[in-house]
């Protein structure tokens, strides 16, 4: 990285923040390996003197210090060198202080004994880091457009999550762009010239999630021809985005927990683990925190992916957007077809701003891509456009006879509670009281009917 002969002022600096002497001894010689000047701290109070006095590219500060503790000085890190990361050393098996930590905004964590590759690959993905921020959006494949300030937001997070390693949970409708999201937090951090791995959870089989996620050796099992990465393997160094993560069994759900804990897999068929460097982003369309009371969703996996949540916002939230987008994605299919950038009338264009999309901005770009595939002339109207009206858009209900009972049954109760949302302005307490359930009650029968926030 750099020649530790250097003169000491020339090198990158680090600070070093531990009330044990033997522990900064130990930290000072690694990064000094790495041609980095550490200086060392024993309290929270000399940590705050050393940074007020000068710049540092990285910060190590132990979670338990004599006059205070490490979550302290990661919020003090982020009010006044809000581009300094900081990475907090917890207690083995203190998982609960390492997700504190990530929350209040550290980079990331280790845990003790400190495991110096990990430290040593923790210092060089800081050192990656790209300064300051983005608000462009991304490449021209990757961005996230609008300006409303649901997705001003949004955009916001993506800036600020970007400079971590905290796993990143994103919800939201189908349709909202949450892969999009996860692929900008990527393209923003220190790993973004490694690889993106998407997963689709739900797309895999359960007796095969272990050995696609892991990996499997030779013999493993009838079929391993061959030893075989999985994706954890395929995306070290970089990012593993798990969407659907709520379709994971509970088996595997376990695995992954202790896979994210530990920085460590181990191959179906292995006797030994491998150490694996990756970032979590998982996404569901699924409400997560019913799941977990349920009993569907492990809650110590919950509160392991849920360390930072970036909601993104239904279409219908931000429908001063829609005109740019509409011109966005009509520019990208002509330019793609090698034609005419064509018109859109004005009853068009108040068409499609008064529609509720419930597909949100994936059903916006088919429908924009059907009106263009189907156009007669070099100009759309609201024909051309094949909106649902508002009676097809309405719950349709099955009168008795046309279908099972069930079905009317289901059809019944989810016009009830729609109808009381209304009534309540989508207050879900106050539809509860209303329909004369408990709120708990009213969020099971949401989630079971498909009645998602």
């Amino acid at each position: 990285m750099s020649n530790p002969r250097r003169n000491r002022s020339e090198l990158i600096r680090a600070l070093v923040v531990d009330d044990e002497a033997d522990i900064r001894e130990l930290l000072d010689m690694t990064l000094a390996r790495m041609g980095l000047a550490a200086d060392s701290a024993a309290t929270l109070a000399e940590a705050k003197r050393l940074l007020a006095a000068g710049e540092y590219q990285i910060c190590l500060t132990d979670m338990r210090l004599p006059d205070g503790d490490g979550l302290e000085l990661v919020r003090y890190v982020g009010e006044q060198c809000p581009e300094l990361p900081v990475a907090v050393i917890t207690a083995h098996g203190s998982m609960g202080n390492a997700v504190a930590a990530l929350k209040a905004g550290a980079f990331d964590y280790l845990s003790k004994p400190v495991s110096l590759e990990q430290l040593r690959v923790l210092v060089r993905s800081a050192l990656d880091l790209p300064s300051g921020v983005s608000h462009g959006g991304g490449g021209e494949a990757h961005q996230l457009l609008g300006a409303s300030p649901a997705v001003e937001q949004v955009r916001h997070l993506i800036d600020r999550v970007g400079r971590s390693q905290a796993p990143v949970y994103i919800s939201g409708e189908s349709g909202s762009g949450k892969e999009l999201a996860a692929r900008l937090i990527h393209e923003r951090s220190s790993r973004a010239e490694r690889p993106f791995v998407p997963v689709n959870c739900g797309a895999i089989p359960g007796n095969l999630v272990e050995s696609e996620f892991f990996g499997y050796r030779k013999g493993a099992f009838t079929g391993a021809d061959s030893d075989r990465s999985g994706f954890f393997q395929a995306a070290d160094g970089g990012t593993l985005f798990l969407d659907e993560v709520a379709d994971l069994p509970l088996t595997m759900q376990v695995k992954l927990l202790r896979a994210i804990q530990e920085k460590r897999v181990r191959k179906v068929g292995a006797t030994t683990e491998e150490a694996v460097d990756v970032r979590i982003i998982c996404a569901t369309h699924q409400n997560l925190r019913a799941l977990v009371e349920q009993g569907a969703f492990r809650q110590d996996l919950f509160y392991r992916l849920n360390v930072i949540e970036i909601r993104m916002p239904a279409l219908r939230e931000c429908r001063e957007d829609i005109p740019l987008l509409t011109d966005h994605v009509l520019g990208r299919l002509a330019k793609a077809a090698g034609g005419k950038l064509p018109d859109m009338t004005a009853a068009a264009r108040r068409a499609l701003e008064a529609y509720p999309f419930p597909g949100n901005v994936r059903e916006l770009e088919n429908t924009l891509e059907r009106a263009m595939a189907l156009l007669v002339d070099d100009r759309i109207d609201v024909a051309d456009l094949g909106l649902a009206t508002e009676s097809t858009l309405a719950v349709e209900s099955p009168q008795p006879g046309q279908a099972s009972l069930q079905d009317y049954l289901d059809a019944m109760e989810r016009q009830a509670i729609l109808d009381a949302l209304e009534k309540t302005r989508f207050n879900r307490t106050a539809a509860a009281r209303l329909l004369g359930i408990t709120f708990r009650s009213l969020r099971y029968r949401m989630q079971r009917l498909g009645l998602n926030d």
